[in-house]
């Protein structure tokens, strides 16, 4: 007697649920917390209130781009010219949703979309990739909420948390302060090289190279487009064996 079921539907892996998503999102969490605390000190020893400074962070949610964007403004700058350098350091954000799709084909859909796009960070951007990559995670708009919604609170939360202590005990030692936001790059330094493979090699190259270009001769904004660009372009050459299996399928 022969079973009905599809071996296929047997053996398709389970869909990943929004409480995996909160737990695959712990190591952001622990990197988050003391980086968004340093931004609530900041903002608020820049002038800002607490309940703007928290606004920043649950609005904008912009990671390094908020600390730019308070230490610009309390300078004196124009919200517009603030804006538009904060947008031009976070082009780059543009590109993490067209990436996921390509990689999950029709399944991103539905209302759920727009609440994990909000959280959609360059680490949140890094740790799904990894996950799916790596960890052979199964795709769900469930999970990936779990992921962004849990990131964000952390962020929040650890940003009203600094806005409590501008005035505390950390003003009489600095460098804990200027240790705490080094905590955001190294976070999404770990992600990246979690999931970095030998092909991806000329890739990195050419985003380091154009990213220390524009640095060096013009600013950070303009850095990050640089490596953005130099990284597309470098993506655009494909590898040796995909050429060969080209090949081979054109000889057959």
């Amino acid at each position: 007697m022969h079973s009905n079921t599809d071996p296929e539907m047997a053996s398709a892996p389970e869909e990943s649920t929004f409480v995996q998503g909160v737990f695959d999102s712990l190591p952001i969490v622990i990197g988050y917390l003391p980086v968004a605390f340093a931004f609530g000190l900041s903002a608020v020893k820049h002038g800002f209130t607490p309940l703007e400074s928290l606004l920043f962070s649950i609005l904008i949610y912009a990671g390094a781009s908020q600390f730019v964007i308070t230490a610009l403004l309390s300078a004196g700058m124009s919200l517009w010219v603030s804006a538009l350098t904060v947008m031009a350091m976070d082009v780059r954000h543009v590109l993490y949703g067209p990436s996921l799709r390509n990689r999950l084909g029709s399944r991103i859909q539905g209302p759920k979309t727009k609440v994990w796009a909000f959280g959609l960070t360059d680490e949140v951007f890094a740790a799904a990739t990894t996950k799916l990559i790596r960890n052979k995670r199964s795709w769900s708009a469930n999970w990936m909420c779990g992921l962004a919604l849990t990131s964000w609170i952390s962020w929040v939360f650890g940003t009203g948390v600094g806005t409590l202590f501008a005035d505390g005990p950390l003003e009489a030692y600095p460098a804990i302060e200027a240790s705490l936001s080094f905590m955001l790059p190294a976070l999404f330094l770990s992600f990246l090289l979690a999931a970095f493979r030998r092909q991806h090699s000329l890739v990195f190259i050419a985003s380091m190279v154009g990213a220390l270009g524009g640095l060096l001769f013009y600013s950070i904004p303009v850095a990050i487009l640089c490596g953005i660009g130099g990284g597309c372009l470098a993506s655009l050459k494909k590898p040796a064996h995909v050429h060969a299996v080209r090949n081979l399928n054109n000889e057959s």
